[in-house]
């Protein structure tokens, strides 16, 4: 029996990436999965093909986090077809960097929406669900520039805060109901977009961590699975630093 065994697990963002290795490991502990990308190509049905070779259930689904509407859709898709929904991840988000001085509107908009807004949309369509269970994890991806901040990425930074405040919240408000809120911060994770950085950047954040390396995926998928599992029972309203101690 795995840690997550009998439960239902929808991860929005999760045909590459962080949210990929969340459903994966998972499903490696027995729980059923619904993911979310933007578009399902042959790289989300190979995702969907993986995480079901676990021997567990898994479906795609192409939706939008960012809109309201859709992200109602395919929530109740996701309840008729798995009939329960345990565990909520956030983790859909991009990035659109630049300094304030030079950041467009649009750019301003896009992160705050895709990052934050889906992270609302999804909340709001999925605790109704985890009401009338009156059970639920909710598990928001953060960042550790949520915490500090960093120079030219304020619109990250702000949407990563914003999704730990947003799980300090809904911890408060939906305690009473059985539902737990907490948000991870990963820091410097071995990524394939963090493969692309100069060299001199890496080793610049490495000697910034006293591990003195970065993290793995798994390290943040390892930190997600104790939060939707009944090992943090008593774990809400918590934001996870996963960074090495890059962030004391």
């Amino acid at each position: 029996m795995g840690l997550l065994s009998g439960k239902t697990a929808l991860i929005t963002g999760a045909a590459r990436g962080i949210g990929k290795s969340i459903a994966l490991k998972f499903a490696e502990e027995g729980a059923n999965i619904a993911f979310t990308d933007l578009v399902i190509d042959e790289n989300g049905k190979a995702t969907e093909a993986e995480i079901a070779a676990k021997g567990v259930k898994c479906v795609a689904y192409a939706s939008n986090a960012a809109d309201f509407a859709q992200t109602e859709e395919v929530v109740n898709k996701v309840k008729e077809e798995f009939g329960a929904i345990d565990i909520l991840v956030n983790n859909a988000g991009i990035t659109k960097d630049g300094l304030m001085m030079r950041m467009t509107e649009q750019q301003w908009d896009a992160v705050i929406t895709v990052n934050l807004k889906s992270a609302f949309n999804f909340i709001h369509a999925c605790t109704p669900i985890m009401m009338r269970q009156r059970k639920g994890s909710i598990i928001n991806m953060a960042s550790v520039v949520g915490v500090h901040g960093n120079a030219g990425q304020s619109n990250y930074a702000a949407s990563k805060a914003g999704l730990i405040a947003l799980a300090k919240s809904i911890a408060q408000e939906m305690g009473s109901r059985g539902i737990r809120a907490n948000a991870i911060a990963p820091g410097f994770i071995e990524t394939a977009m963090t493969a692309a950085l100069p060299e001199d950047i890496r080793k610049e954040w490495v000697q910034k961590i006293p591990l003195r390396r970065g993290g793995q995926v798994d390290d943040i998928a390892n930190v997600a699975t104790f939060l939707a599992s009944d090992m943090s029972s008593y774990v809400t309203g918590q934001v996870i630093q996963v960074d090495g101690g890059m962030n004391m």
